[in-house]
């Protein structure tokens, strides 16, 4: 019994040769079942192609950016087209000292003769409203602010120094020229003024203190508000053309779509941004996919105003 024994005993070589090929296939086991769930496809150890696909969060995730990139270049197509605008009407008017034909476009109150501090402010806040568009723009390309750091920082300076004198000449205007059609309409010029100023000091503030990722995101808070004069007309062209005509809309700005645009020309813009951001942080699915299709949504709306914008007030 004990030879029996010593030949069933296994030597120590054959324990450490059976113990490494037991070792190799639990391997092949675990890369197989890795490569079976790897995003994207993999290549089994047989050489068979599993097909694939990214998980859910990873996709949305996808979606989500892709919609916010897409959003912001038909932006920058409307905005460019604003500030073409702003150089070939009022600003070949202003260099050929024709301030009178600041009216022949519909305003509430452009050029009056005889008051030269109300026209002066006129025409700075509208002039000075196409380089704080085009400084924004510049803000927001990645690839400038990576490569063009020092471009990135002057023309941030600007952006927030112009988005200030705006907000206050905005006031000014409102208040000190009488230049709003109803009461709402002003109040609603005042509150985007205030969220304009508010939005720059913790812009400024942040950049200070170089808390770069704060400083971010109310940079991008001020662009939305800062731009709550180019988002009202997108608003207002794109509500009319979808309509087929000013639907609950009147003269004086007080009508019930009005007011909703007019408010909602900076805090419907603000609270995308908000909901955007937060999704892009989220680990939740159902939140990047609603915030995709709201984004998606705000991009064809964006469009369609923009379009009519074009078409029936700028050129």
């Amino acid at each position: 019994m004990s030879a029996i024994r010593g030949q069933l005993r296994p030597s120590r070589r054959q324990i450490r040769r059976f113990s490494s090929e037991i070792l190799a296939d639990f391997q092949i086991g675990k890369t197989l079942s890795l490569n079976i769930f790897t995003p994207f496809g993999s290549e089994n150890p047989e050489g068979l192609i599993v097909p694939t696909s990214p998980p859910p969060l990873a996709l949305w995730n996808k979606i989500l950016g892709r919609t916010g990139i897409a959003w912001f270049c038909v932006a920058a197509i409307g905005q460019t087209a604003f500030i073409l605008f702003i150089a070939s009407y009022y600003g070949v008017r202003t260099a050929t000292g024709n301030y009178a034909g600041w009216n022949d476009k519909s305003l509430i109150k452009g050029h009056v003769p005889g008051d030269d501090a109300g026209n002066l402010m006129f025409g700075l806040h509208v002039l000075l409203a196409a380089v704080m568009t085009f400084t924004g723009l510049i803000q927001l390309v990645p690839v400038l602010r990576r490569k063009f750091p020092k471009l990135h920082r002057w023309s941030g300076r600007i952006f927030l120094v112009l988005a200030c004198f705006l907000a206050l000449g905005g006031l000014w205007l409102t208040w000190g020229r009488d230049t709003y059609l109803s009461l709402v309409s002003a109040v609603s010029v005042s509150l985007n003024a205030v969220l304009i100023l508010v939005c720059a000091a913790y812009t400024l503030r942040f950049a200070l203190a170089r808390r770069f990722a704060d400083h971010q995101r109310w940079a991008m808070r001020l662009f939305m508000v800062a731009n709550g004069v180019w988002f009202i007309r997108v608003g207002l062209m794109g509500w009319i053309l979808i309509n087929q005509s000013p639907r609950w809309m009147n003269s004086t700005m007080s009508g019930p779509a009005d007011i909703v645009i007019s408010y909602g020309s900076y805090l419907i813009p603000l609270a995308v941004l908000e909901l955007y951001s937060a999704a892009r942080r989220s680990r939740s699915v159902p939140a990047k996919a609603a915030a995709s299709l709201l984004v998606a949504g705000a991009t064809v709306f964006t469009g369609i105003g923009i379009l009519g914008a074009s078409m029936f007030l700028w050129f």
